[in-house]
This record gives structure tokens, sequence and C-alpha cells, in this order.
């Protein structure tokens, strides 16, 4: 079965799979199929696809999933290991967004740094994880609030930083002898509309 999503690490990695073609076929290979079937489905020549495919399968997107005897012939049926990629901002080096470079603590620059560091963080994490074949701990919270005006959005966000200062209060512990931290980040932003997508 595939993963749900490929932390991609490395810039090398990325370079293989940021190119147009790539793309197209682990989207075509989110299912299994051959170099013949996804030409076909993309309309390209098999020989073009078979090189592609090659490239994705040395940098770890594909699996074989089972080799089909047809005449003389073997045909290799692949699929993508994951349904969904996210390129880790590590692969930026020191040119990542780093939030404790940024002075502003309520720009939208200082929110994409702290969204950067989350996905670095959690992919170090998922890749531990892994490895030790456990889950990460986490939780998530998403919803959508429709202000009336500015003056009730900066209300919220104060209110809100009041009561999660009172929670972190009331449960963190410096002396939890098996106690582990966890890293909580808020942030709000407009909601883009359908159209905007």
């Amino acid at each position: 079965m595939n993963e749900a999503v490929d932390m991609v690490a490395g810039a090398a990695r990325a370079a293989t799979l940021l190119k147009p073609m790539r793309l197209q076929i682990l989207d075509a290979l989110r299912e299994p199929g051959s170099a013949a079937t996804v030409a076909r489905r993309l309309g390209i020549a098999r020989q073009k696809v078979n090189y592609h495919l090659r490239e994705l399968e040395k940098a770890g997107f594909l699996e074989e999933v089972e080799e089909r005897r047809t005449g003389n012939c073997i045909e290799r049926i692949v699929r993508a290991k994951a349904t969904h990629y996210l390129i880790d901002p590590e692969v930026l080096g020191s040119l990542a967004a780093d939030p404790d470079a940024i002075q502003d603590r309520f720009s939208s620059t200082y929110l994409v740094a702290l969204a950067a560091q989350a996905i670095r963080d959690l992919g170090a994490l998922r890749e531990k994880a892994a490895a030790a074949k456990k889950r990460i701990a986490t939780f998530s919270l998403q919803t959508d609030i429709r202000f009336a005006n500015a003056a009730d959005r900066q209300a919220f966000a104060e209110e809100l930083a009041n009561d999660v200062a009172r929670l972190v209060a009331k449960y963190h512990d410096d002396h939890a002898e098996v106690g582990r931290n966890f890293r909580l980040f808020l942030g709000a932003y407009p909601a883009r509309r359908k159209e905007q997508s």
C-alpha cells in the first residue's frame, strides 16, 4: 500500500522529482502500471517513459509490484510509493526560512517560517519513527472563523493567547522525569476563496 505522504529530503532527490513529465508519471502510477500503460495514458514514447521510470526508481519514488510475462517479454508493473509529496524545506539549507531570523512576529513571513520549521521537524521525526517502526504522537486543529471586523480579530487573538498561556502553565512540567516536550504553534491567515486555488 502507498504511503500517504513522502517527505522528499535531499536536493538530488527533489531535483529528480521536479520535472513535469516525472510528476505526470508519478500521478499516473498512483495505481500500478507498466511503462507501456503509462506511455499510452500520457501519449508519449515508451522509451522516454522507461528512462524516467529508471530515474524515479533510483531515487526511491517507485516500487515494483510484480513482473508479468507477455510473449518473450517481461513487463514490470510498478507504482508510486506515495500518494502525495512534500519537499522538505531543509533542501534549501541555510536559505530555508528561519523563524529566529525574523523580527516581525506578526508578519506572514514569520508564519511561513514557523510552518517550514514544523515541516522540517516532522520530516526528521517521521524518518526516525519509521526506522523504529513507531508512530509519532501528534494532534492538529484546524478551523475557519469569520470575524466581523479587525477589532474582533484582535480581541480573539488576545483571548486565545491568554487561554493558551493558562493551559501551558497548567500542563507544562519541567520536572517530569519521563515527560516529553511538544512544540505548539498557532497561526491564522485569510482563508483562500475556492477560485483562488
